[in-house]
């Protein structure tokens, strides 16, 4: 039950918000009261806001009513700047709309865009946006610039302060302002005249404060996140522009950012990285001091550099991508990750020998090696970015992991990082690890806690307050460089900047936020123990899942994160279920897994594509396949026994059932035949699966055909989809696919071999998603022996035409076998006998999710392009969410999962992939008759021994 102010709130807002988008109950408070930090809230009411007139209506409703609310965009902030125990606004990912100026100088940007689909829309232009936070992939631009998140190239110059156009905003009154519009500025000045002249004011008596002014200057120099952006009262004259720039790095607490505008920046295609790694962290720390100063000095070109110490290395030389010589390092060895960029390769190599040059002086383990390579030093890129999840996954289960985000002046910055690391030794913290943005003299220290414990709080708490010591007075650094203050640091800003700069930011929040409503304890807090209070713990629930730090990396890629939840929502839930039957709450555990067997469960693709994004690859559709299994009756196990035994028939029984439903689709038409099959569905309450007009006619193959003998042999198993659903009535094609395989392995010389008593073999996939690992292991024993014996044990490839199924024999085969998938086999085997002749008509195609698993993403790509000199892969479609056979149960899943589908495949004339499920809710979302590759590449081949 809501309290009774929050009910009137609740019955007053959800007359202009649906209520769909609106959460009270407490799994949902639960779930996206959530960030990536280590506090928590429980919000009241959580509010899905899909444009800026929603988000107006509740500012205002909040405001007469006096409640405080809070604004969130993805949760990736790790200084508790995005909780709330009131009310939590939520930029759903429909809040995205951007608009790129004619001559590509600047890009207007909706908050719910995440960084790296920025990135995309810009990179065909070789632009890109100035702040680059490490999760980018993952950060919404709100956020980024709600935080003024920067990362490792961007530092000081181009981070979204420098980098800022103009904005349009929503106040804690309701009132609008664009920065961009004279018109909007005008207006602004009529109805906040008094608003703009105290902020004026401001800037006037900050100038005129030689003291505050010289301290401003000095401490903008270097990264500083801590507080208010106070440089904007020396940097600007005009009020709007003073205004706008205190926006940024303001967390929320002075307005809400409807839309940003920056300027673009150049993105130089020609790069180099080398991992240089030096005797001790103060060689490479000296060695960072003196590459800053050549690049102030415009002698060097250095676009990032890097810091990892040796127990930051020690977190990921077990990953495949770093060289094996890591681990014989010594305890001292440190890491400088560096790159490079130039306008074309020649200027490359000058900036690499130059760069070589100034280390010469430098102690190294290893000689310096630059490398080019595209692929390689993406990946210590990509290493580099998921250190801090990396780190937090080799925690002890149960504790917490802290990351620090501190900077100092350059030139202070070895005796600093020393005097950094001897604190951890003094506070017992041995385990803890020191890496960050060297070049900008920024580090990121993390450690791992244990908050259940009051004598484990208070040695947290003795070690801040000493670094507070160090970092800000000793040293005159900045207690957040990047993350933002949120609470974590709210209680020191006063030590870090003095009284005069602190009355200026509390003078600052009155003006905007006369009522305290925005956000309150972000920033300004005056409890000096509120670092100690609302701290969240990581109960475990299942190895499978207990590595996960909430970091929240994995939510774009998942398909449900838009209809119910997340990977990491879904990992707070366990927690809480597991935490509430450790205490012995069975009763309210149960509530939470009633609310959670939908939107937990049933609506989880287990698509395993969060586990591709996760830095320490945590597969939450593992988790779920799990939960499935533990749910799985007596009755349920003998029925998927009975069916995995008697597979031949139940495919009969699927193409009965499918013939069946096109006689009546021909009887009553489409139309009618869509309204009565809804009409079932709904009395079913959805247990009938929903029928649209992709879904397949019934088919069934005849592998009883002649051959040409021939050397060349391949074993083809086709799946038991390709065995049982054909071609929907809307289909253009003629022949099955199944006929199109055949015809494509004979053009290129093939003996095909069938593998025995074909009519009864499976994958095992269809049991395993749904929880049956007794009847999927029999499936797939039962197939591996069938397909050990077809190829000789291993002496023929062997080719299964969908992309699902090969991952799952890959996955589950105990024996080496050389197992195909579609887009494989025509790149790498059938290439070497075909002719490609591409073809100019536009195609579009969609990489499955095991395709994408199996890293064949690129190679997709590679082969549309051999086939069509125009192939469009839609940017904001990554799992379809058909996950099997669930879009026909779920089809929500599917429709949510593919809702930029059709707008961004525009143009395409056909469509192709690699599973013929996926086809189908492919083809229901688009309009486009998705079919697999293999139809195009037997279209544009032909053989070359002709």
């Amino acid at each position: 039950m809501l309290e009774t102010k929050y009910q009137n709130f609740y019955d007053q807002i959800v007359k202009k918000i649906s209520p769909k988008q609106i959460f009270t109950d407490k799994l949902h408070t639960l779930a996206y009261g959530t960030d990536a930090s280590f506090y928590r809230l429980i919000p009241k009411i959580v509010i899905k806001t899909d444009n800026a007139q929603e988000v107006q209506d509740i500012i205002e409703l909040s405001n007469e009513m006096n409640l405080s609310i809070t604004f969130r965009a993805a949760g990736t902030s790790l200084s508790g700047q995005a909780i709330s125990d009131s009310i939590l606004i939520v930029t759903s990912r429909n809040f995205s709309n951007f608009k790129i100026a004619d001559d590509i100088s600047y890009i207007s940007l909706q908050p719910a865009l995440t960084g790296a689909q920025v990135n995309g829309l810009l990179a065909r232009y070789s632009k890109k946006i100035g702040p680059d936070p490490a999760s980018i992939n993952a950060a919404m631009i709100g956020g980024i610039a709600a935080n003024n998140a920067s990362g490792m190239c961007c530092g000081i110059s181009q981070n979204s302060y420098k980098t800022l156009k103009s904005m349009k905003l929503i106040f804690g009154d309701g009132s609008r302002l664009d920065t961009g519009c004279e018109e909007s500025k005008k207006e602004f000045r009529k109805t906040h005249g008094d608003f703009l002249k105290e902020l004026k004011s401001f800037s006037n008596d900050t100038k005129n404060n030689e003291e505050l002014r010289a301290k401003i200057e000095r401490k903008f120099k270097i990264k500083n996140t801590c507080g208010y952006s106070l440089n904007a009262l020396i940097d600007f004259e005009d009020e709007f522009e003073i205004l706008e720039h205190l926006i940024i790095g303001s967390e929320g607490t002075l307005a809400f950012i409807e839309e940003i505008t920056y300027y673009t920046v150049e993105d130089l295609k020609d790069k180099a990285s080398t991992l240089i790694y030096f005797k001790d962290i103060k060689e490479a720390c000296s060695a960072v001091t003196k590459l800053k100063l050549a690049k102030e000095a415009k002698t060097i070109n250095v676009e990032a550099v890097e810091l990892m110490d040796r127990a930051g290395l020690a977190s990921i030389e077990n990953d495949p991508a770093m060289p094996s010589y890591i681990k014989d390092f010594d305890e001292n060895v440190t890491a400088l990750l560096i790159e490079t960029r130039a306008i074309n390769d020649e200027q490359l190599d000058i900036q690499i020998t130059q760069i070589e040059e100034l280390l010469k002086e430098f102690s190294v383990v290893r000689e310096i090696y630059f490398t080019k390579d595209v692929a390689e030093y993406t990946l210590y890129w990509k290493i580099r970015k998921g250190l801090f999840p990396a780190v937090g996954a080799v925690r002890v289960t149960g504790t917490t992991v802290i990351i620090e985000d501190v900077a100092y002046p350059i030139e202070c910055l070895a005796d600093a990082t020393l005097e950094l690391q001897d604190l951890f030794k003094k506070h017992g913290y041995s385990e803890a690890l020191i890496f960050g943005h060297a070049l900008e003299g920024n580090f990121h220290f993390v450690f791992t806690q244990d908050f259940s414990d009051a004598k484990e709080v208070k040695r947290y708490d003795d070690f801040m307050n000493d670094v507070v010591h160090s970092v800000a007075v000793k040293y005159q650094g900045s207690l957040k460089a990047e993350h933002g203050t949120g609470r974590n640091m709210a209680a020191f800003i006063e030590v870090e900047w003095g009284y005069d700069a602190y009355i200026m930011m509390k003078k600052i929040k009155s003006l905007f936020d006369p009522k305290g409503l925005l956000n309150p304890g972000v920033i300004i807090n005056d409890d000096a123990q509120a670092h100690l209070k609302n701290l969240k713990t990581l109960p475990a629930t299942n190895e499978i899942v207990d590595k996960c730090i909430e970091c929240g990396f994995c939510e774009p890629t998942c398909p449900s994160n838009d209809l119910t939840l997340s990977p990491r929502q879904r990992i707070v839930i366990n927690r809480e279920i597991s935490r509430l039957e450790s205490i012995g709450e069975h009763k309210e555990a149960k509530e939470y897994k009633d609310l959670y067997q939908y939107d937990g469960i049933e609506t989880c693709a287990t698509c395993s594509l969060c586990s591709s994004a996760c830095p320490v690859k945590i597969d939450t559709g593992s988790l779920t396949k799990h939960l499935r299994a533990e749910q799985v009756t007596n009755t349920g196990k003998s029925i998927a026994n009975f069916v995995a035994n008697n597979f031949a028939s139940t495919l009969k029984g699927v193409r009965f059932g499918l013939h069946s439903a096109n006689f009546v689709h021909k009887v009553l038409g489409t139309a009618s035949m869509e309204t009565v099959t809804q009409t079932f569905r709904n009395l079913s309450k959805n247990s009938l699966p929903k029928w649209s007009i992709t879904m397949p006619k019934a088919t069934s193959i005849n592998i009883h055909f002649e051959q040409k003998v021939s050397d060349k042999k391949v074993v083809y198993f086709p799946s038991c989809i390709t065995r049982s659903m054909g071609l929907n009535d809307a289909s253009k094609e003629e022949k099955q696919l199944f006929d199109v395989t055949v015809e494509l392995l004979q053009k290129a010389g093939y003996q095909i071999i069938f593998p025995q008593d074909l009519p009864n073999l499976c994958c095992g996939m269809p049991f395993s998603s749904k929880g049956f690992n007794e009847a999927a292991n029999t499936k797939s024993s039962q197939l591996e022996d069938a397909l050990l014996h077809a190829s000789e044990f291993g002496e023929y490839p062997i080719l299964c035409d969908t992309s699902p199924c090969t991952k799952k024999m890959m996955e589950s085969f105990s024996h080496k076998l050389e197992i195909f998938e579609p887009i494989e086999f025509a790149l790498e085997v059938l290439s070497k006998d075909l002719e490609f002749t591409a073809i100019d008509e536009p195609i579009t195609i969609h990489t499955t999710c095991s395709s994408r698993k199996m890293g064949l993403e690129d190679k997709f790509k590679s082969l549309a392009q051999l086939c069509s000199t125009n192939v469009i892969i839609p940017s904001d479609v990554k799992c379809c969410g058909f996950a099997g056979d669930r879009g026909f149960n779920f089809p929500e899943l599917n429709k949510s999962a593919l809702k930029h589908l059709k707008a961004q495949t525009s143009g395409a004339k056909m469509a192709f992939s690699t599973s013929k499920t996926c086809e189908i809710g492919l083809s229901d979302e688009s309009g486009l008759d998705y079919n697999s590759i293999f139809y195009l590449v037997n279209k544009v081949t032909k053989s070359k021994n002709l």
